[in-house]
């Protein structure tokens, strides 16, 4: 007989999944974040999680650390063990060879070498499985995952910092700094987290960016720069890729002799029939990137959000007015005339960091009035 009853303490030990899973941000990809409790009686025998790519999945270490006292136990995991041979064994069959009786699981994986399939070995097996405890949380732990798989490109974090009367640089162009160290580092922390971080050759002109984790972290994302005909420096500290990759995606009708000159310093060049946000994502969900960070300018900002490219929003308002009628903004035109025509963002949350104010949400511009209707 199938058993699906949830029990008083199921969402206490799912959430401590979530704490396991969390400890590996931004380590796994292409994989998702994965935590595991195994608990009998109410004592908790092992627990683990998913370090990174290729190393044994959450429910393995947790297994290891129970050893034989996982017979008749319950293991939690905030997403369905895996019932295939990829890079690891299927945990499913780990699962059933240790004797644990009870399954509880977070949500379904979206993975279609899974989906599903998990549960129904672990249920033929005999076992009692439970799916969906604390289902919006463990979707929102692996929001990047979820979308990535589902929608075939990465999900994609716009991130700008602005003064209090909207401006993210003088009318000059300069723009170090709108916001204080605190804010930066929380960025840096923010990139180290993304698997690439894309800017437009403005930027690069004007800024001469790096665009590392700065320190605070190990990893550091791709560099990825869209620009047209290649009107970049010679010299510039994205050519420094000793400590991180960049990758630069140029039109067609790009000049040759630069992109050799910035292909001899290690930099890698794709040109494009169609240089737009759409199929830069494309391009670089082929490579396994789950996520991307837009820290550019206003119009490819526009552009991004137009060809929905963004999901989520990180807007910085430092408690400055610079002024100036041609001071550019965080972001370009979207043909919109009304007010009423705005994008909305849902799920808002606001946090001071020092001085600054830090806004996130989600944006969903195919369905900002209903957000309910948002997928991850």
């Amino acid at each position: 007989m199938e058993l699906t009853t949830k029990s008083p303490s199921d969402s206490q030990f799912m959430q401590r999944c979530l704490q396991l899973a969390r400890q590996a941000d931004g380590k796994t990809s292409p994989n998702p974040l994965v935590g595991s409790v195994i608990v009998k009686e109410g004592q908790v025998l092992g627990e683990g999680f998913h370090p990174e790519a290729g190393k044994p999945h959450a429910e393995v270490f947790a297994l290891r650390a129970a050893g034989d006292r996982a017979k008749d136990a319950t293991l939690y995991v905030n997403l369905e063990p895996c019932n295939h041979t990829g890079r690891t064994p299927p945990c499913t069959e780990a699962i059933i060879a240790a004797g644990i009786s009870r399954v509880v699981i977070g949500n379904i994986d979206p993975d279609p070498r899974v989906s599903g399939s998990g549960v129904n070995r672990l249920r033929q097996a005999g076992l009692d499985v439970v799916v969906g405890v604390e289902e919006a949380d463990c979707r929102r732990v692996n929001e990047v995952f979820i979308h990535s798989v589902k929608n075939q490109r990465p999900f994609g974090i716009l991130k700008y910092a602005m003064t209090l009367d909207g401006k993210i640089a003088a009318s000059s162009g300069h723009s170090a700094w709108v916001t204080g160290k605190d804010s930066r580092a929380w960025v840096h922390r923010l990139r180290s987290r993304c698997d690439a971080v894309i800017v437009g050759g403005q930027t690069v002109r004007q800024d001469n960016p790096r665009l590392t984790s700065h320190g605070q972290s190990d990893r550091n994302p791709l560099r990825v720069v869209m620009t047209r005909s290649l009107d970049l420096p010679d010299s510039a500290h994205l050519w420094q890729t000793d400590m991180a990759k960049t990758l630069v995606f140029c039109s067609r009708d790009r000049d040759a002799s630069k992109q050799h000159l910035i292909e001899n310093q290690g930099v890698e060049v794709i040109d494009l029939a169609q240089l737009e946000p759409l199929a830069v994502l494309e391009k670089l969900h082929e490579r396994g990137l789950r996520s991307v960070l837009w820290e550019c300018g206003g119009r490819l900002s526009a552009q991004a959000i137009a060809q929905n490219c963004v999901q989520k929003v990180f807007a910085f308002v430092a408690p400055k007015i610079i002024g100036g009628a041609t001071a550019p903004g965080p972001i370009g035109d979207l043909g919109h005339v009304q007010m009423t025509e705005a994008i909305r963002l849902t799920d808002i949350a606001v946090e001071q960091i020092a001085s600054d104010l830090l806004i996130q949400g989600y944006l969903n511009p195919n369905r900002q009035n209903d957000p309910t209707t948002r997928e991850y």
